[in-house]
């Protein structure tokens, strides 16, 4: 789809060039016409002034051409104008179409990262840079679902304290809700939002199918980032099933490695 907008635009953009550089040759031999009708006009007005008849049909029919060239020239300058206002429009959707590759190349990235290691706390590392350097988030949480106890507790977080971020339990408050329901949550202005922990400004669910295993809560955005764009949206996305099975993998992983390490201790253990 996309390759097909660059085809359009580059198109659009050709058939402006012949347009233009047709409408500046025609606006030319214009000129050029007018410029003589005008100096014959003035030939007929200056033989009047010195005596001399000159059919006043001819002048009338020279006037009328003049007016004429006016006119087209007119639509001709006007047709210019239109087609560089379209031009302007399809130039503007080319940089939108670069934005949605660079875009779809940086979730290509984030997906492929979360799922190069087993390893649980830098598949948490690895969450944590994309939350920054892709969302623009400054302050968050990172919390999984404890589904012995039903609570959500933080096991990675930035630019907060982990001790400050309370448990929640399931289905209580908007943290609580989000994990229940495995819907997104947003605050309605984030512009006077005020953090509070148990109300986060984005709070998005991570969830493998139906399945939640814990929750992304964002407090605050980087500075320069004063709203969300559709990237950021499909970030989110990303997040909820991609970063999900990538914490639920490599936990797996390091359960069974530690169930292997003490398997192979009592084998040791009796085999001395």
């Amino acid at each position: 789809m996309q390759k097909d907008d660059e085809r359009l635009v580059h198109s659009r953009g050709e058939e402006f060039l012949q347009v233009f550089k047709k409408g500046a040759e025609f606006t030319q031999e214009l000129l050029r016409e007018n410029e003589r009708l005008r100096f014959r006009l003035l030939e007929l007005e200056k033989s009047q002034m010195t005596g001399e008849v000159a059919p006043a049909a001819e002048l009338k029919k020279l006037s009328e051409r003049i007016a004429d060239l006016e006119q087209e020239k007119q639509e001709i300058l006007d047709r210019i104008k239109h087609v560089e206002e379209e031009n302007q429009d399809f130039a503007a959707r080319y940089l939108e179409i670069e934005d949605e590759n660079n875009n779809l190349a940086n979730l290509y990235i984030a997906s492929y990262q979360l799922h190069s290691t087993l390893d649980f706390k830098e598949v948490l590392q690895i969450i944590t840079e994309i939350i920054i350097n892709l969302i623009g988030a400054e302050e968050f949480a990172i919390m999984l679902l404890d589904e012995k106890s039903d609570e959500l507790q933080a096991v990675s977080t930035e630019g907060i304290d982990r001790s400050e971020i309370p448990s929640f339990r399931l289905g209580k408050g908007i943290i609580g809700n989000v994990a229940q329901s495995g819907e997104n949550h947003f605050a309605s202005d984030f512009d006077s939002y005020q953090r509070d922990f148990s109300a986060p400004m984005v709070c998005i669910p991570l969830k493998i199918k139906d399945h939640v295993i814990g929750v992304l809560a964002i407090y605050k955005l980087l500075m320069q980032k004063k709203e969300f764009a559709a990237v950021d949206y499909e970030l989110f996305t990303l997040l909820a099933g991609h970063a999900a099975t990538a914490i639920f993998s490599s936990r797996l992983y390091s359960d069974s490695e530690r169930k292997l390490s003490t398997i192979q201790g009592f084998i040791d253990l009796l085999t001395k």
